[in-house]
């Protein structure tokens, strides 16, 4: 596939999705980054504004089975990645395979379980597999998690670990919408109390397995100059030489970073990196994987503005 192909792709999913969702025109750009990087998305706001919608519009564009996992504070690791039980019938164990065995995963309000079930995605997330009884298991090279959490009601929560945040190539929060976005909402759905079937809106596939991991292949062959990596690397490494910051970004996060800004620029039509794809999806790719030091929390410092501080000073290659 070339250029080209992934560009109109991208432009199919946003129409397909806009059936149905009003606005999140960022969010939507943020999901497919992350489809043609292979990577996975965290979407943080406040309950109602429509993050599970998007995320099941988001999977009907794509020929990729969808699953979900509503996560409350009872949920077990074996209700994720599955079991093995005795068949007493034939005398011996049988997997049963969990959710997580689709190709698509929305991981619902995923800060309502506890660390312990948390970690059962850490491995799926990372390496596209999952290790039950000690066999491992594999899982779809188009795997992909979005995950959602509400950053409001603190009771009955789990932060989420580092180590669980860092598997996430995105962290995007979302805002409410404009007061014109919200009237186009209540006018399309203000007829029932009840979620929209994207099925039943219109929303149709317009990607295939063979044509996304085609797309995907050929989002690798964008070219990334060596003036566009030393941007990536100053940029990730002024984070951990500031003082704002007690824990900065890691080399995975700039490589991360620059595979999302290859999907960037492929989605843009183009075949090679420029700056500003890097410049767009540093707060994204970034806000999660540093930690503000005591001093920045106690002035009131909020992470999206050190970082965004952190590109201005630095320089851009031209």
């Amino acid at each position: 596939m070339v250029i080209d192909g992934i560009k109109q792709l991208g432009d199919g999913i946003r129409a397909q999705v806009g059936k149905v969702i009003v606005g999140q025109a960022e969010t939507v750009q943020l999901m497919l980054v992350a489809l043609f990087s292979g990577g996975h998305v965290l979407l943080e706001g406040p309950p109602g504004i429509g993050k599970t919608l998007l995320a099941q519009c988001f999977a009907r564009c794509l020929e990729l089975d969808f699953g979900r996992i509503q996560f409350t504070p009872d949920l077990m690791p074996g209700d994720i990645i599955g079991v093995n039980l005795f068949n007493f019938q034939t005398g011996s164990f049988a997997v049963t395979r969990g959710p997580i065995f689709c190709e698509l995963l929305l991981a619902d309000e995923i800060n309502r379980t506890p660390p312990k079930t948390q970690a059962a995605l850490l491995e799926a997330m990372q390496e596209h597999r999952i290790t039950l009884d000690g066999k491992p298991h594999p899982l779809s090279d188009q795997f992909m998690v979005v995950a959602t959490e509400n950053p409001i009601e603190q009771q009955g929560t789990y932060p989420l670990p580092e180590a669980q945040l860092d598997r996430f190539l995105f962290k995007h929060v979302l805002a409410y919408p404009s007061e014109e976005e919200e009237r186009g909402i209540v006018a399309a759905t203000g007829a029932s109390v009840r979620m929209p079937d994207p099925a039943k809106q219109g929303v149709e596939r317009v990607i295939s397995r063979e044509d996304l991991r085609s797309a995907i292949e050929a989002v690798g062959r964008t070219r990334l100059t060596d003036p566009v990596v030393d941007y990536i690397v100053r940029i990730v490494r002024a984070t951990r030489a500031v003082a704002a910051i007690s824990h900065g970004a890691s080399p995975r996060a700039a490589a991360m970073l620059a595979t999302a800004a290859r999907a960037n620029a492929a989605l843009d039509g183009r075949a090679y990196v420029i700056p500003d794809d890097v410049k767009q999806l540093v707060l994204p790719a970034l806000r999660h994987r540093v930690i503000l030091s005591p001093a920045a929390e106690i002035d009131g410092r909020k992470v999206d503005d050190v970082l965004a501080e952190i590109v201005a000073r630095t320089e851009v290659p031209r």
